[in-house]
């Protein structure tokens, strides 16, 4: 019980960190009186920059990749994610149906107070409804991860027509190597140790007595879905964000890869038109925010863990799509006016 303690609050501790110092190089980068001059702001440009915005003339994009590399993200993200999904269902599946303390004022005060970790550290972990709670909550959140990088890994295959001379800073490469890692730990960091107990004590069961020897059960389905039914509203407003985000990148993606749809003319670029680009030069990005803004609805507003990968997500995007409205600018004498970065009416 102590050990799976520990680890709960090593990984949670070692992942806000990682958030942190990820945030911190953009934000100060992007103030405004250090802009022009700030070496560190020139420096990450290089970095953060792909495609028609990677600086070519900087000695550091040496070290670059093919940006059509952007589908090692999405097999990685599909095959963790995956992973931390179904040991983390079966996990779920394992404490049983959810039964919530909500008509009690005990079960109130745990949930406002964030209860579930809480709950999980003062009672045993599988004795509290509470706890049973945020285990079903984070297969919840792995599950919407599942469906946007299953949905991402194929437009990387399926609808972007990458230039063959397109890059992408090797540093950016190994950031994103980092996200699609950190990301959906974050969403289930807070059960992984008894997640890998569980799988653990699965495969010392599996060696010792063989396949023969253990202890199965026929599969019913509707026990492993129907606890996700009786999750609490703010799941479903925040699937119903998430989704909302979700379905306007796919638009967007769809747009930009029309524009290329030849690959001979893949090194030639237009004005995107349609859906959010009628508004931002980078809508892609905005949806992405809003996606990762539902997952943050979904988890109860409550785990910073959830906050700080938000706040990377739209700290980083925000820093590419102010840089890709600049390139709009220069790059077309008629780019529309009216156009925002990435927030409309506003930035």
């Amino acid at each position: 019980m102590l050990m799976l303690i520990t680890m709960e609050i090593n990984i949670v501790g070692l992942l806000k960190l990682a958030w942190l110092f990820s945030i911190l190089p953009i934000l100060i980068a992007s103030l405004p009186i250090f802009t022009i001059h700030n070496p560190l702001y020139h420096t990450l440009l290089v970095f953060v920059g792909r495609g028609k915005i990677i600086q070519s003339s900087s000695p550091l994009n040496k070290l670059t990749v093919p940006q059509r590399f952007f589908s090692h993200f999405y097999v990685l993200a599909v095959v963790w994610t995956s992973f931390l999904l179904l040991t983390t269902w079966a996990y779920a599946h394992k404490l049983g149906s959810l039964v919530f303390e909500s008509t009690s004022h005990a079960g109130i005060a745990s949930y406002l107070a964030g209860g579930s970790h809480i709950s999980s550290i003062k009672k045993p972990l599988s004795n509290s409804p509470e706890h049973a709670y945020m285990v079903w909550r984070s297969v919840f959140l792995l599950l919407l991860m599942e469906i946007q990088v299953l949905r991402r890994l194929y437009e990387s295959l399926c609808v972007f027509n990458y230039s063959s001379t397109a890059r992408m800073h090797v540093l950016g490469y190994l950031t994103g190597l980092f996200f699609y890692t950190a990301a959906p730990l974050s969403l289930c960091c807070h059960c992984a140790p008894e997640v890998y107990s569980f799988v653990g004590n699965l495969l010392a069961e599996f060696i010792v007595k063989g396949k023969n020897h253990m202890h199965l059960t026929d599969f019913q389905w509707l026990e492993y879905v129907i606890p996700l039914v009786r999750l609490r509203w703010c799941q479903w407003v925040g699937a119903v964000v998430f989704f909302w985000g979700w379905l306007h990148q796919r638009r967007c993606h769809a747009i930009l890869g029309n524009l290329r749809e030849v690959k001979e003319n893949a090194g030639d670029y237009k004005i995107p038109h349609g859906d959010w680009f009628e508004l931002v030069s980078s809508p892609h990005y905005l949806a992405e925010m809003v996606i990762y803004g539902g997952l943050v609805v979904a988890s109860g507003g409550l785990d910073v863990t959830v906050w700080l990968l938000f706040a990377f997500t739209v700290a980083n995007l925000a820093f590419a799509a102010a840089e890709t409205h600049r390139w709009y600018h220069r790059k077309f004498d008629d780019y529309p006016s009216n156009r925002y970065a990435i927030i409309p009416f506003m930035y």
